[in-house]
């Protein structure tokens, strides 16, 4: 396409232009678009700097962009990583080059291809950790970690930004949110009924109040109960084998703690040894249900069953044991001491087993159905 500007027209504008007119007074006098002037004259400033002599600020120029350029490649060469590799990797090999002190942040930066105020936020969040911002963070830390717990977990960060103001500490919500993150603290309300109702299919009831079963060390039963005197709560846990209602485990603590059922059980696991598949019945205590405890029990490849929610009957087993044993034995006696109370309970332990005759094992004691059991079955391996 042929241009409505000849060759004259375009020269005259450049003359004028190098003389020092400007732009806007060309446009004006002659009524030429701005933007066809200026396509005009930068190909005419290019071949006109080509034709200039170097001068000695040119060289100099030239010079530090060679220096330059060199510095980027012995950087890249020294470097750990190169500029395509994530952002975490770079600042961390920025760093390192940082702390020699041979090239300048701007020149490591742009090797890396690193924005120098990312890398100077990087270096100052590293100083923080040593400074009174850190100490304040871990102060801060401190006071919402006493204000969670004394909630019971329940409060968000909202509701402890608000007791913070009101405690004097000046700060935000977003704080808040970014400490509590860090320490991995969240609301119990949140997901509240999901975790619920997930941990409650966990619970699953495998005996069903099948309590008759076929041969020793097949199920057993658990429960805490507590009893108090001197102005004093001590905790019993017991464990019952259901084959012959034999207590063959028991503990007595001062709280109904993990370490009491746990200990309970492992001394009975320990004395009785079990060969065969074995399964645990409890109520849905949180001492039965505690992580530790659980991962135990799974480690020896026993079987958990819990009894339903509010129905005592599903471990009844054990609530008619306890019954006993306060009827029999700790309602009738005064006790004089915590040894005379451990005494009386250790003696009565006994006596249940070799002495008390069971109804449900055609009235012999625990410890006589037991025996007959083995005898009858030594006797079968010999025949």
């Amino acid at each position: 396409m042929k241009s409505k500007y000849d060759l004259s027209q375009r020269q005259a504008v450049i003359s004028r232009h190098r003389s020092g007119e400007s732009v806007s007074h060309i446009v004006g006098d002659t009524g030429i678009p701005r933007s066809t002037i200026y396509n005009w004259l930068k190909p005419a400033k290019t071949a006109e700097d080509d034709c200039k002599e170097p001068t000695l600020k040119n060289f100099r120029l030239l010079e530090n962009k060679v220096k330059r350029l060199e510095g980027i490649i012995e950087i890249l060469k020294t470097s750990e990583c190169s500029p395509r590799d994530p952002l975490k990797v770079k600042l961390g090999a920025l760093e390192k080059l940082h702390e020699q002190h041979t090239y300048s942040v701007h020149m490591i930066c742009e090797a890396l291809d690193v924005p120098r105020g990312t890398f100077y936020n990087h270096v100052l969040r590293g100083k923080r950790e040593h400074t009174w911002y850190a100490e304040r963070r871990n102060e801060l830390k401190k006071v919402i970690r006493e204000i969670y717990d004394h909630s019971h977990q329940i409060f968000g960060a909202e509701k402890i930004t608000a007791t913070l103001k009101c405690k004097g500490y000046p700060i935000s919500i977003k704080m808040v949110r970014e400490l509590m993150q860090e320490m991995g603290l969240t609301s119990i309300r949140q997901g509240a009924k999901n975790t619920y109702v997930k941990e409650q299919r966990k619970l699953i009831n495998h005996v069903n109040q099948q309590f008759n079963v076929t041969c020793p060390d097949e199920v057993w039963v658990s429960d805490v109960t507590y009893f108090r005197f001197d102005d004093k709560k001590f905790y019993i846990c017991a464990v019952i084998d259901l084959f012959a209602r034999k207590v063959i485990a028991y503990r007595i603590g001062k709280s109904n703690s993990t370490q009491l059922v746990k200990g309970t059980f492992r001394a009975a696991y320990e004395n009785r040894k079990p060969t065969n598949p074995l399964t645990f019945h409890t109520d849905r205590g949180t001492n039965y249900r505690a992580k530790t405890f659980c991962a135990y029990l799974k480690s020896l490849g026993v079987t958990q069953s819990f009894s339903r929610a509010r129905v005592p009957y599903d471990n009844s087993v054990m609530e008619s044991f306890f019954s006993s044993l306060k009827r029999e034995e700790l309602y009738r006696t005064k006790y004089r001491s915590e040894n005379e109370f451990r005494t009386a309970v250790d003696k009565y332990m006994t006596f249940y087993n070799e002495e008390r005759p069971h109804a449900t094992n055609q009235y012999k004691t625990p410890v006589q159905k037991e025996d007959d059991f083995f005898s009858d079955h030594v006797g079968a391996g010999v025949d």
